[in-house]
């Protein structure tokens, strides 16, 4: 499974991600927050109050494997769309 600097990865995803960045090893709710921010802003996404509430509860609660599924979503939608020329 590829995956970006953020250990999110960058394309289907058929196994749990559990490698960030090594096998037992996950970033903190801080560092969950920060790479989900910098996903929706490379993606062009503009957040309001309550989008920014439940991104950081996602950061808050999600494990690491179900965070970086839903982030790597918004990551590959992003891409397709600027592909797509959309």
């Amino acid at each position: 499974m590829q995956t970006n600097e953020s250990g999110i990865p960058t394309g289907p995803i058929d196994r749990e991600p559990l490698d960030y960045p090594a096998p037992g090893v996950y970033p903190d709710t801080a560092r969950k927050a920060e790479i989900l921010t910098d996903v929706f802003r490379a993606a062009g996404v503009e957040l309001g109050a309550y989008d920014d509430r439940i991104a950081t509860w996602l950061a808050q609660t999600a494990d690491w494997s179900t965070f970086a599924v839903v982030t790597s979503w918004v990551q590959r939608a992003a891409q397709a769309g600027t592909e797509d020329g959309r």
